[in-house]
């Protein structure tokens, strides 16, 4: 089994790709160890000292460190738990865990607004975002205002805030005149 890396934009976050799906459908994020026990993958990737996130995409997994540790120190040992968990034969996820398969729900006067938005979300945005270790989900909608979730990656990074006001409030607003501003959430 070969894993290649590659960098993300943002410097605490290294994606991993085993070089096979690691999720069929959705992402899973798991933000503290403890997040991780529905996973195996993550769980065994968290027994790595400095590790302080887990993100699962299609066929990527993104690993987010702490500062006080540095990619040559832990990059071999995220490795070895990713190849050993492969060659465990055990699930990525565990039977009875759920991932996310994206947008919050949204009912009301603004639902052929909200369409638009999830639709260049999915067709636009999030092709991109993913191909940085992350996703950006849909959180909500109020008076012009468009509420996303950013994930893997993405949270956290240094220029998530020029992502979001520069690249999609842009395109959004471009395209859905409703749309006067994004805003980020933390779930």
């Amino acid at each position: 089994m070969f894993i290649q890396t590659e960098s993300t934009p943002n410097p605490a976050t290294l994606k991993f790709l085993p070089g096979q799906t690691v999720l069929e459908v959705g992402t899973a994020d798991f933000p503290t160890a403890e997040a991780a026990e529905k996973s195996p993958l993550a769980s065994r990737i968290f027994t790595v000292d400095g590790v302080t996130g887990v993100f699962f995409g299609n066929d990527f997994v993104t690993v987010t460190k702490s500062d006080d540790v540095q990619w040559d120190h832990i990059k071999p040992a995220i490795l070895g738990a990713v190849m050993q968990h492969y060659h465990s034969g055990q699930p990525v996820m565990a039977s009875d865990a759920t991932t996310a398969s994206g947008h919050a729900e949204h009912t009301g006067e603004d639902a052929e607004v909200v369409n638009q938005i999830k639709d260049l979300l999915d067709s636009r945005v999030r092709p991109a975002v993913a191909q940085d270790g992350g996703d950006i989900t849909f959180h909500g909608f109020d008076r012009g205002v468009v509420y996303l979730h950013m994930q893997g990656a993405c949270a956290g990074c240094p220029s998530s805030t020029l992502t979001l006001k520069m690249g999609i409030e842009n395109l959004l607003r471009h395209y859905i005149p409703e749309v006067t501003e994004v805003r980020p959430v933390a779930v």
